[in-house]
């Protein structure tokens, strides 16, 4: 009963912490700028923790080390393409944007085209691939909150889902930018010192013998030497071979067509500290990944993968009661309820992060752009329309969520990435590198990679076929066998791009473009982001 206590208080502690925060970056939240970009107030370093805090989601916290204790090598493929990502975003897209943009990806889309069109799609893909990754996020909750109370009650996940739906709005409408970057980066600093003081204390069981541990993961693993090398998971038809070859460009590309991440370079003052943020980031989170092999490799070895369910969620957290001195101990109960707390705040983090480019999307793009482009806007309104749509986008996150529930996570990230690599990195880059580039070229590319992606994912074994693992088990229709449908959708999206942009002649986009380049490469007039 203490040990549940103490749980219990870490875990409220920590969401107390993030609360304060919050209110605290409120009374600094008094302009669209300072709810948008947190007033371009934050510096590279700071920007780069927050990054890290917004990237190393529940996918990977729990999901990758989950992959890793089920599938091995198989299941580290994941974080490789999660990493090597942030090459494309740091050298494609980070500074340009920032230079480009003001507050979402549309309005460096929307500097030389028509600003309608373009703003309405750019607007509905964000939505999409935020609601995806908002789906990982609070199924990760729900597993997390139901362990850490010693229940396996479906009602007490509902619940959890609803509680992180209501404090994500919260974060969102209260905190705006600043709030949501604090707490980022608060949580950035407590992934980072869990994680760091799990993989020491598994390394110290195995005397810091990295090679043990391996052979003691491959032996428990009951898969032996192959739970080592690739073929685990991917290998054993040319299906799933060419499943995991659309995961890894999925992964690769789809993070720099990531809303809630393209936005985080709006907070930084100038274009190097675009670049500097991108760079912390990725020494960040490259130091997190290599700590997840510990934890995928030590909780293959030190826990029963079963114990952590189908989808392998529980593994950082079981692990952690484990070498904490064991189910029952006061260490194994202190650490449990540390590393789920850390897990928590990492979650309430990332929905905050999604949220707001979702919310602001809805807000600076649609309402503003679209609806209200002749009439005139106070900041004051706009601030209040995100407000909204951060609760409806909140809602719409809830109901989804909770019939999601056995799905891996790490599976709905990849998802996530899907889509904007599909949708939003082929736009963001014809945008800034091709001359000839159009309204109804993006306007294609991003409807077209959408569909294609979305329609894919729903006949795909993701949704029905496979009774274990899909989210309607006794239906079947799935007619695409890929559980990832990036290596058709990607290109389909770029494809749709060019053709788009071939079919219509728009001599103002070309005048344009000189501008917008000079602006991109430069950062000149970057403050007052246009709208033509």
């Amino acid at each position: 009963m203490n040990q549940q206590i103490l749980t219990t208080s870490l875990f409220i502690g920590v969401v107390l912490l993030t609360v304060g925060i919050t209110f605290v970056a409120s009374r600094q939240t008094k302009t669209a700028a300072d709810f948008y970009s947190g007033g371009r107030g934050f510096s590279g370093f700071q920007n780069g923790l927050a990054i890290g805090g917004d990237y190393m989601s529940a996918a990977s916290f729990l999901g990758i080390s989950g992959a890793i204790a089920l599938y091995g090598y198989d299941g580290f493929l994941y974080s490789i393409g999660f990493l090597v990502a942030w090459l494309v975003a740091l050298l494609l897209v980070a500074e340009m944007l920032r230079n480009a943009g003001r507050y979402t990806m549309a309005d460096q889309l929307a500097f030389r085209m028509r600003q309608r069109p373009v703003r309405t799609a750019a607007s509905v893909s964000t939505v999409v691939v935020s609601i995806f990754y908002l789906l990982a996020q609070m199924v990760g909750a729900g597993v997390l909150v139901a362990l850490l109370l010693g229940v396996d009650s479906g009602f007490v996940k509902n619940l959890v889902i609803v509680g992180v739906g209501a404090l994500m709005i919260f974060y969102v409408t209260v905190g705006g930018m600043k709030g949501t970057t604090y707490v980022q980066i608060v949580k950035a600093v407590l992934l980072m010192a869990g994680s760091a003081l799990i993989v020491f204390l598994v390394l110290l069981r195995y005397n810091f013998n990295l090679s043990a541990l391996l052979g003691d993961a491959a032996e428990k693993s009951g898969a032996g030497d192959a739970f080592l090398q690739p073929g685990l998971q991917y290998g054993a038809t040319l299906t799933s071979q060419i499943d995991f070859l659309s995961l890894g460009l999925a992964l690769v590309l789809g993070t720099a067509g990531l809303p809630h991440i393209l936005i985080r370079f709006y907070t930084v003052p100038t274009a190097k500290d675009a670049r500097k943020s991108v760079l912390w980031a990725i020494g960040l989170i490259g130091a997190f990944y290599l700590m997840t092999l510990v934890l995928g490799f030590g909780a293959a070895a030190l826990i029963n993968t079963d114990d952590a369910g189908a989808t392998g969620n529980l593994a950082s957290p079981l692990l952690a009661e484990e070498v904490g001195g064991g189910a029952g101990s006061l260490g194994g109960a202190v650490l449990l309820a540390l590393i789920s707390a850390v897990a928590f705040a990492t979650i309430l983090a990332v929905v905050a992060g999604l949220t707001l480019a979702s919310s602001s999307s809805v807000a600076h793009d649609l309402y503003k752009g679209v609806f209200k482009k002749d009439q005139p806007v106070t900041e004051k309104q706009e601030v209040r329309v995100a407000k909204l749509a951060a609760v409806a986008i909140g809602a719409v996150a809830i109901v989804l969520a909770i019939p999601a529930q056995q799905l891996n996570i790490a599976f709905l990230v990849a998802l996530a990435f899907a889509v904007a690599a599909s949708a939003n990195l082929p736009a963001i880059l014809f945008n800034m590198f091709w001359k000839r580039f159009n309204t109804r070229g993006a306007c294609w590319s991003i409807y077209g990679g959408l569909i294609t992606c979305v329609g894919l994912v729903i006949l795909s074994p993701v949704m029905s076929g496979n009774p274990e693992t899909s989210l309607f088990p006794d239906a079947d229709f799935a007619l695409f066998p890929l559980s990832n449908p990036g290596i058709v959708s990607i290109p389909v999206g770029f494809l749709l791009g060019i053709i788009g942009t071939l079919s219509a002649r728009e001599p103002s986009s070309e005048r344009l473009y000189a501008e917008l380049e000079v602006r991109a490469l430069t950062g000149a007039g970057a403050e007052g982001a246009s709208q033509h």
